[in-house]
C-alpha cells in the first residue's frame, strides 16, 4: 500500500515521503496514530501542492540568504563593553547582542541561535563568529569588543587623520595652482 508519511519513521522514510508498505503495517500502525496516510487522489494533491510552496519558499530563504550574505562580507562590527582595570568585561557579549548589532549595522535580521559564538565574549578584542544565514550560507563576521575609552581613542585618531589628509590635499591644491600660474605669466 502507498502511503504519504506525515513525519520521519525510522527505516521507513522521511516526512513528506511516498512510501509502500504492508497493508497490516499502514491499517494498524501508521493510520492510528496519524503518521502517515493514503496516497489516494486528494491526499496526492495536496501533497503536491504543499511541495511545492516549500520548493517556493525554500527558493525565496536562499535569495534572502545570498542577499544577506553579500550584506555582510567583510563585515566588522564594533561592540561597547564596560571594563574595569585591564581587559575583562563586567557582563558578557553574548549570541543575541552580535544579531542587534548586526541588525543596525546592515539591516539583516538574524536569530541569535544561527550565531555560531560557543560561550559568551567576556574579553576585550577582535573575534571571528560565523553566522548561518542558511544551511549553504555561512558568512564570517569580525566582532571588535572595546571599551568607550578605546572608542573615542579610536574616534580622536581618525579625526587627526582626517584632518592631516585634507591639509595635504590643500597643499597639493596650493601646489598646483601655484604650478599652473607660473606657467600662464609671460616669459621676461
Amino acid at each position: 500500500m502507498k502511503v504519504i508519511l506525515q513525519r520521519d519513521i525510522p527505516k521507513v522514510g522521511k516526512g513528506g515521503d511516498i512510501v509502500t508498505v504492508k497493508d497490516g503495517y499502514a491499517r494498524n500502525y501508521l493510520f492510528p496514530r496519524l503518521y502517515a496516510v493514503a496516497a489516494t487522489g486528494g491526499a496526492l494533491r495536496e501533497h503536491e501542492a504543499r511541495a511545492k510552496r516549500e520548493a517556493e519558499r525554500e527558493a525565496r530563504n536562499i535569495g534572502q540568504a545570498k542577499a544577506g550574505a553579500e550584506k555582510m562580507q567583510e563585515l566588522t562590527l564594533t561592540i561597547i563593553g564596560k571594563v574595569g582595570t585591564g581587559t575583562k568585561l563586567y557582563g558578557s557579549i553574548t549570541a543575541a547582542d552580535v544579531a542587534e548589532a548586526i541588525q543596525k549595522e546592515c539591516g539583516v535580521a538574524v536569530d541569535r541561535r544561527r550565531i555560531g559564538l560557543a560561550d559568551p565574549i567576556k574579553n576585550l578584542g577582535l573575534y571571528t563568529i560565523p553566522v548561518r544565514l542558511h544551511t549553504d550560507y555561512v558568512v564570517s563576521v569580525k566582532v571588535d569588543v572595546v571599551s568607550p575609552e578605546e572608542l573615542e581613542r579610536r574616534r580622536v585618531q581618525a579625526e587627526k587623520e582626517a584632518a592631516a589628509a585634507r591639509a595635504a590635499a590643500e597643499a597639493a591644491e596650493a601646489a598646483a595652482a601655484e604650478a599652473a600660474a607660473a606657467e600662464n605669466e609671460p616669459a621676461v
